[in-house]
């Protein structure tokens, strides 16, 4: 599975907003967008930037597939899916990224950032219905519960994040004692808190 190695902190600046891709880092001032808001690559002189739709429409993409950690290929299946169903695609699409496991376990509270999710459902910490799951892409559902495996109850890591994790969303319910949450329901565009204009991705992938 191809996996992107570069600076993450790169990837905020050239969208000019947080992603949040290194947890605790971002929240504090030795953030990289507060330090350098300017695109990499820039020094002392001033670029213009690009205004015209389909820059715009991209920009919007890049943001959201850089949000999620997820390479071009599988954000367009993503895409496809979300436009084949019934319903908003911008908000089905939205919905599918938000249902990932990796993201469920960042949105938990059990890990600082989503890449961090990531890395420790691959290494088999998860269970997902008292089955073993290490696949990050993989689709959570109304009603699944997820739990921290026995043996890894008590890295430091998961009970770092822990102790600095915000609110859990509406749609989500944690057990921070037991190690375990459950998705209360699916998400609506309202529950998902990302700024980005998915109506402007859908347009781009329409064209």
């Amino acid at each position: 599975m191809a996996v992107y190695h570069g600076p993450r902190c790169r990837q905020c600046r050239r969208e000019g907003v947080k992603l949040m891709l290194k947890g605790e880092r971002c929240k504090s001032e030795k953030c990289a967008v507060e330090r350098r808001p300017f695109p990499p690559g820039m020094r002392m002189t001033k670029r213009r930037r690009s205004t015209s739709e389909y820059n715009t429409q991209l920009r919007e993409k890049q943001k959201m597939r850089r949000m999620y950690g997820i390479l071009e290929r599988q954000f367009h299946n993503y895409f496809k899916k979300a436009a084949q169903s019934t319903g908003v695609t911008g908000e089905l699409l939205l919905q599918m990224l938000e249902l990932r496991l990796d993201n469920i376990v960042y949105r938990f509270g059990f890990a600082p950032s989503r890449s961090a999710a990531r890395l420790l459902v691959l290494h088999n910490h998860f269970r997902v219905n008292n089955k073993r799951v290490n696949m990050p892409s993989f689709q959570v559902s109304e009603g699944d519960v997820v739990t921290v495996r026995d043996k890894s109850k008590t890295l430091e890591t998961i009970h770092s994040a822990l102790k600095n994790a915000k609110d859990v969303p509406e749609w989500l319910s944690v057990d921070k004692v037991q190690l375990s949450g459950t998705v209360v329901r699916l998400p609506a565009r309202a529950d998902i808190p990302v700024t980005v204009q998915e109506q402007l991705v859908v347009e781009l992938y329409s064209k």
